[in-house]
């Protein structure tokens, strides 16, 4: 779909068709596509769950106060920040010292920047900078969904102790959001709410 178009498209969608199937066929396109979101240090804090069973996402419902759309949704995604993902930086970038790009002492210097840079800043920082990138890969999750053809919906109402039980969420993961994926039933679309005009939210130097 053509960008200006696709961004126009999107919407959070609040009514879904109910009865489509979703596959681990249709999510993975989706997913090959959110490989590319940008992230600090390329850490790739985002981690995903995907629950496209329809007993397991009735159980979501119930830690999602008994929404409606995550009933009638064709699947649910969980998006996860890492706030240890500096602790990732061997294991990423081991591929670039394979072919030549960097040597083992320049990872051996990256693995030290990336623990001095996270470790340095504490507990809080990690938790923010998860949430930021995170939050990032699932603006592109979205995007790249309704470009496939596939609706979504953002959702932060639920119970995060449940969510964290039902999934053994680690506690080292922080749940960022959640998104409902389906079929919007267009009918039911609302107009898009007000939107402030460019000036209302940028200020030039």
């Amino acid at each position: 779909m053509e960008f200006t178009k696709l961004i126009d498209k999107r919407r959070s969608a609040n009514n879904f068709i109910e009865g489509i199937t979703m596959t681990e066929e249709d999510i993975r396109p989706i997913l090959e596509d959110v490989k590319l979101a940008p992230s600090a240090f390329n850490l790739q804090h985002a981690e995903y769950i995907v629950v496209l069973n329809q007993e397991l996402k009735e159980k979501v419902r119930e830690a999602a106060y008994g929404q409606y759309k995550v009933h009638s949704a064709s699947g649910v995604i969980l998006v996860l920040g890492d706030r240890e993902a500096y602790k990732q930086t061997a294991h990423i970038s081991q591929g670039m010292v394979d072919l030549g790009i960097i040597t083992d002492c320049e990872l051996d210097n990256l693995i030290d920047d990336n623990t001095k840079f996270y470790e340095e800043r504490g507990e809080a920082f990690m938790k923010e900078d998860a949430i930021r990138n995170a939050s990032l890969s699932a603006m592109l999750f979205m995007l790249a969904a309704k470009n496939r053809g596939w609706d979504t919906c953002p959702m932060i109402g639920f119970d995060q102790q449940q969510m964290r039980a039902l999934f053994n969420v680690p506690a080292t993961h922080e749940i960022v959001l959640m998104m409902t994926i389906g079929k919007e039933k267009e009918s039911s679309q609302s107009l898009r709410g007000y939107r402030k005009p460019v000036e209302e939210f940028t200020t030039y130097y």
